[in-house]
Parts: structure tokens; C-alpha cells; sequence
């Protein structure tokens, strides 16, 4: 789930321009014996593991299965223990291990924990929560997932750094050894091998599924593990995709003069605004009247942002009517916004008439305006209403069913992650890390490049604010690969939001999609 926090925002742009000056000034607070004081021992880490058994039904067929919820230790170049990272995996019994697919799953943050897709999505077990309503507070239901991916693949879901179970030998150290982007993919990186090791999987079809900033963190580890380790992978599965952090709606601000991030969002808009009755002459399909956007956003529109602040009055009063017609968004706040309306204003002022605002995460949902006179939405609605569910739930099961962390406290975000993470990224080839947000767009081009039998499937939602789903089909649309490799590639799109499996029709077209696309690649006969 969740890419880059708003309430980080402060935060996130003060760390990238500071952080490498922050780590390298002395400590001038410190006393002169400072130096004598006893530091603090490490935390000796220990591997845990606890085995259930369970039985889901997935299209009718029962699937028996063999549940392991543990910790594998990640090591520093001295090869002592330096992290503990927590998993779950489902294994289906009597399945050839050479033959049967395993699929590494991956929340996002980055710094979050992987209680999304598995409660949501994959896992056996199902949370029970309101399509687009907030859920009702406990008891909240748990139900066997018949969407669950068991049936075509094994499943392992990790918990980041710092996040869920995983922890650090020292809490000082360690986050500044594993909170960044390049750090983090390596990170996966080293557990993905030794989990290979542990359950005799090398030869086993393999998969990545990262949502949000896990899709970044996909693109970075798939160039990793090809040319770092010789780990091929049969395919790369994307869901509410971000490879260059720089066009994300939230930020237009911090890149002026560029205007790409206001066109990619203007359909996502549209959608939005169509789904909740905004449009004076709404369409009778969604579909088509986003296709009419999107040619708006890159032709009309793409042609009046260009021209910047020398803009005829009157062309921009036309282009802001048009802006109207497709948002639902006044024609004088969008000429007061210079034709420029950022993720966090449309948030705020779609509904505002009706004092709510609307979802960021899913923009289906909506909720009551903080203040009527904001700028911008200070929450989320969606995370507000469905969040509580998935901690709980999960909390709930992974102690009486998989039998696992009765004596530890899960952390839902990794404690830190902001302003501590290192945004810098060595791009493949690159002489060395650039600052900023990264762009991992190279990463996942050599990878497909390196491995031209390497499959990517790209799934997005369109009510998505957070990764708007035209930025990412713009993003696969420039990967610089051959033509002849851009056939690797398939896209999906979903009526729900940046967790698309929160709606129920589309969690079972997207579990039927990578079902067909873990059968088409994985070049084993079970």
C-alpha cells in the first residue's frame, strides 16, 4: 500500500537535500567524554519459525497447504547478523518444488509493512471490509480468500526493514544501513537468496509482486538479482506502479516548469469526478469518456501548459472550461490555479460543496472535510476507513493461526523510515548515486534487456490518486527497450483505487490476470 505520505511531505523534501550533509556533520552537542561512554551491544538476533496447516478453496478446488511464518537473518560483509526479517509463506503441499512457482510479495511505504496484500488480497485468509464506506470498528471478519494466488503459485509475504516482525540488531545502525533505495533492494535482495537456500527453491519459477513503492523496489531488484546474483525471474508483476517519483501528482511543485504530472493526473480526475456525479453532462461510459481525456491531456491541454505564464487570456479561460467539463472542479479556482491543480487541491475541492473530501489511495471513497477552507486534503478517507481493519485482522490471526509473535509488537510502518530514508539511486551504468527522487525506469529496461524472456505485467486502478494509472502506462510507454521487447509487456486497468483488491469484482479479475500470467510464464509442468 501507501507511496510517500503526505504528512511526511515536510519531512521527505527537507531529507533529500539535507540528509547527506545531516550524515556526515559532527555532533557538536556531544560531550568531550562522550567517546568514553559504554555504546550499547548490538541485540543478538535468532532465526524464529513456527508451521500451521491449513485448506482454502480457490475456484472450487480445495488446496491443502503448509503455512511457515518466520525470520530470516540478513548479514553485513563480516557476515554477522544485522537484521531479522519476518515472512509468511504458503506452500502447497504435495507440489514438486522444481515445478511450482513462488511468488516474493511486497507492500510498499517505502517503510511499510506487508499486511496489504496478504490480509487483502493473496493471502488464505481475507479481511472483510466496506467497498468504498469506512468499515464498521471490531469484530471485523476474516474469511477464506477464494482469490487466493495458492492456486497457481507459493506465496511469501515480507515485511520490510524495521517494518512488521523484521528488526534490526542495533536500532541506531540499522536503519541507516537499510532505509534508502539502493540499500533496501539489496536488502531483498540477500533474503531472497537465502530463502531459495532454506526451502531448496532455486529451481523453482519465480515471480516479484511489489504494489506502490514496491514497484520501484521491483524494478531496482529485478536488475539486482539478474546481474548482481544470476537470479533470472520468469516474470515482474506491478500493481499501482511508480518508477520515477519525480511525476507523482502529489509533487508537481518540487520540479516547476515541468508540466507532465498535470496532464498523466487530469484522467484520473475525470474518472473520479465521473464516479461521483461531478460532471454537468456525465457520460454513460466511463471508459470512452476517459479515452477523449487522455488525448485532451497530451494534445489541448499538453499545448497551454507549454506556453507557460505568456498564454493568451482567453485561451486559458477555454482550456479551464474544458478543465471544468472534465473535473467537475469550478472554472475560476482552475484560472486562479493557472491551469494547474495539484493532488492534494482536487482532493479537497472536488466535493467540497458537499463538505467532504475525497480519497487519495481510492478516490472512490470520500469523507468529512477537516476544514472547509483547506488548501489541500489533510487525510485520506480511504486509508481512515479501512486501515484499522487490516492491523487488526492481521494482529488477530497471525498469532492464533500462525502461531507467531505472541511476545512482539508488529509495526505497521518501519519507526524512522521519514526523514531517514535515502532517496539517491545508482542507476545501471551510472558512475555513481544521484539525489533526489529517484527514477528506476533504467533498472527495470536492463533488466528486460539482460533477460529478454523477462515478463512485466502492469495492473492499475483508475480511481488511483497516488499512482495515477496513465502516469504509469506513460512510464511503461518510455521504457527504453527495443520494440521487439515491449511485447513482454501487458496492462491492466480496474474500477478501484491504488489497492485494487479492496473492490471485490476487481480483486477477482486481478487474481484471474496473474493467474494467466503466472500459467503463460512459468515454463513448468506441475
Amino acid at each position: 500500500m501507501k507511496v510517500l505520505p503526505k504528512a511526511a511531505l515536510a519531512s521527505l523534501l527537507l531529507a533529500i537535500s539535507v540528509a547527506a550533509a545531516a550524515d556526515d556533520a559532527p555532533d557538536k552537542s556531544a560531550k568531550p567524554d562522550a567517546a568514553k561512554q559504554e555504546e550499547p551491544k548490538p541485540k543478538k538476533l535468532e532465526a524464529k519459525q513456527s508451521e500451521t496447516d491449513g485448506s482454502v478453496t480457490i475456484g472450487g478446488k480445495r488446496i491443502d497447504y503448509k503455512a511457515v511464518a518466520g525470520t530470516i537473518l540478513l548479514d553485513d560483509k563480516k557476515e554477522q547478523p544485522t537484521a531479522s526479517i519476518f515472512y509468511a509463506a504458503y506452500f502447497k503441499k504435495d507440489a514438486k518444488s522444481d515445478h511450482r512457482p513462488i511468488t516474493f510479495l511486497y507492500n510498499g511505504g517505502p517503510g511499510s509493512a506487508t499486511v496489504w496484500l496478504h490480509m487483502g488480497a493473496f493471502g488464505p485468509k481475507r479481511v472483510v471490509t466496506a467497498d468504498d464506506q469506512h468499515t464498521a470498528a471490531a469484530p471485523y471478519g476474516l474469511v477464506d480468500n477464494d482469490e487466493s494466488l495458492l492456486d497457481v503459485s507459493d506465496l511469501v509475504f515480507i515485511d520490510a526493514p524495521g517494518a512488521g516482525f523484521s528488526t534490526f540488531a542495533d536500532k541506531e545502525k540499522g536503519p541507516k544501513e537499510y532505509f534508502g533505495v539502493d540499500a533496501d533492494a539489496n536488502a531483498f535482495a540477500q533474503f531472497i537468496g537465502k530463502f531459495l537456500s532454506k526451502y531448496g527453491r532455486w529451481n523453482s519459477p519465480k515471480y516479484l509482486f511489489g504494489e506502490s513503492y514496491g514497484t520501484t523496489r521491483s524494478a531496482v531488484l529485478a536488475n539486482l538479482l539478474q546481474n548482481d546474483h544470476a537470479i533470472d525471474l520468469n516474470g515482474v508483476i506491478l500493481l499501482s506502479q511508480v518508477l520515477n517519483m519525480a511525476m507523482l501528482i502529489d509533487f508537481p511543485e518540487i520540479n516547476p516548469g515541468v508540466d507532465l504530472s498535470y496532464q498523466l493526473a487530469l484522467p484520473t480526475y475525470a474518472a473520479t469526478a465521473w464516479y461521483h456525479d461531478k460532471l454537468a453532462n456525465k457520460p454513460a461510459d466511463m471508459k470512452s469518456f476517459l479515452a477523449e481525456v487522455e488525448q485532451f491531456a497530451m494534445g489541448d491541454y499538453a499545448q497551454a501548459l507549454a506556453v507557460g505564464n505568456a498564454i493568451d487570456p482567453a485561451r486559458k479561460h477555454a482550456i479551464a472550461a474544458k478543465l471544468h467539463d472534465y473535473t467537475g472542479l469550478p472554472v475560476d479556482y482552475i484560472e486562479r490555479a493557472d491551469l494547474r491543480i495539484n493532488g492534494g487541491e482536487f482532493e479537497q475541492n472536488l466535493q467540497i460543496d458537499r463538505g467532504l473530501v475525497t480519497g487519495r489511495l481510492d478516490s472512490r471513497f470520500s469523507g468529512p472535510a477537516m476544514d472547509v477552507l483547506n488548501q489541500a486534503a489533510p487525510y485520506d478517507p480511504q486509508s481512515a476507513a479501512i486501515s484499522s481493519a487490516y492491523v487488526a485482522a492481521f494482529n488477530d490471526y497471525v498469532r492464533k493461526q500462525l502461531k507467531f509473535g505472541q511476545d512482539q509488537s508488529y509495526q505497521l510502518f518501519a519507526e524512522g523510515t521519514f526523514p531517514g530514508w535515502k532517496f539517491e539511486h545508482k542507476q545501471p551504468g551510472a558512475p555513481f548515486a544521484v539525489p533526489g527522487f529517484p527514477n528506476v525506469i533504467p533498472d527495470l529496461a536492463a533488466a528486460m534487456k539482460t533477460n529478454p524472456n523477462l515478463r512485466v505485467m502492469l495492473n492499475s486502478g483508475y480511481f488511483d490518486l497516488a499512482t495515477p494509472f496513465f502516469t504509469a502506462d506513460y512510464e511503461m510507454k518510455h521504457l527504453p527497450i527495443p520494440q521487439s521487447l515491449t511485447k513482454n509487456i501487458e496492462t491492466h486497468y480496474y474500477e478501484s483505487g491504488h489497492m485494487v483488491y479492496a473492490h471485490l469484482p476487481a480483486l477477482k479479475q486481478l487474481h484471474d490476470n496473474v493467474a494467466a500470467f503466472i500459467g503463460a510464464t512459468d515454463n513448468a509442468k506441475d
